[in-house]
């Protein structure tokens, strides 16, 4: 018996969930959202960028946060020529004097945001082997992967909890169910922000403090770029990926999975030896990026 060609599957298994988001887009509900204020990071192109203009169109205040000036600039002249309401501030997330600032000034400029999308983040393909003389690679992927959202997410969380609102987003990656090889500085540092949110939404529940993990696949933004075996892969749009991040705003659950990556999931936890020999067979065949 022959095997389905494997790139119409993924495709089909990467893009299950739009059914539902179309569907609950379909109902025209008046959005939790409006009148909120939601802080997203990495909000000068890709999903950030999307996922401003999609909550804006639900009647929310977004602050934009982002290190590249002159990008973070169009953002908000888009979203204000549309008539929405946006407030910019550059900040890099890798730097910890940079971050508190960045609170001090939200707290007293907005008080308690009631949204925090931390989607700001870089990927490293490149295979340990390949890794030996790169510990920076690692340090600097947990940097803005890991620590630059914890740290900002610590400094937002008092205020929500005072207030007993609030909602966090973390924009992870399929990967942490998966562990697909040559991305082990990336799946890493995401593994650490997905593992951090999920017991940060066990000891803030009953404070009214909810954290959403979204697990993507590959979306079609920037960050895939350089790597070339992803030209013609398929690939989620950022306004796809936008509209499932305002599912998560809007319905808030623990977490929110891909087909795919919910069985790549289950394989690896059911059958690690077979998975293994799958993933190393892979790895083989598969060259690393270029850069």
């Amino acid at each position: 018996m022959s095997l389905p060609p494997l790139r119409p599957v993924l495709s089909r298994l990467t893009a299950a969930p739009q059914t539902m988001l179309h569907a609950v887009a379909g109902r025209h509900l008046p959005s939790r959202l409006r009148g909120r204020t939601v802080l997203i990071t990495g909000a000068s192109s890709g999903i950030g960028e999307a996922t401003a203009h999609a909550v804006v169109a639900r009647g929310a205040h977004v602050l934009l946060v982002a290190r590249r000036t002159d990008e973070l600039a169009r953002v908000r002249s888009a979203i204000e020529a549309d008539g929405g309401r946006a407030t910019a501030y550059v900040c890099d997330l890798t730097d910890p004097a940079e971050t508190d600032a960045l609170v001090a000034q939200v707290l007293a400029e907005h008080g308690a945001v009631d949204a925090l999308v931390n989607n700001a983040g870089r990927s490293i393909r490149r295979s340990v082997r390949n890794s030996f003389d790169r510990a920076h690679d690692f340090e600097r992927t947990m940097a803005i992967n890991y620590h630059g959202p914890v740290r900002l997410t610590l400094g937002l969380l008092p205020a929500m909890v005072e207030q007993r609102s609030g909602h966090v987003v973390n924009v992870v990656t399929w990967g942490v169910q998966a562990k697909s090889p040559k991305f082990a500085a990336y799946i890493a540092s995401k593994t650490a922000l997905d593992t951090f949110g999920r017991i940060l939404g066990r000891e803030f529940l009953l404070d009214g403090v909810r954290v959403t993990n979204v697990r993507f696949a590959l979306v079609r933004t920037p960050m895939i770029g350089p790597t070339s075996l992803y030209d013609k892969a398929p690939a989620m749009s950022p306004e796809t990926a936008a509209e499932r991040i305002v599912l998560a705003l809007e319905a808030r659950p623990a977490s929110i999975n891909t087909a795919a990556g919910t069985a790549l999931g289950l394989f690896t936890n059911f059958a690690p030896a077979a998975s293994d020999l799958v993933f190393a067979v892979a790895d083989r065949l598969l060259p690393d990026s270029s850069r």
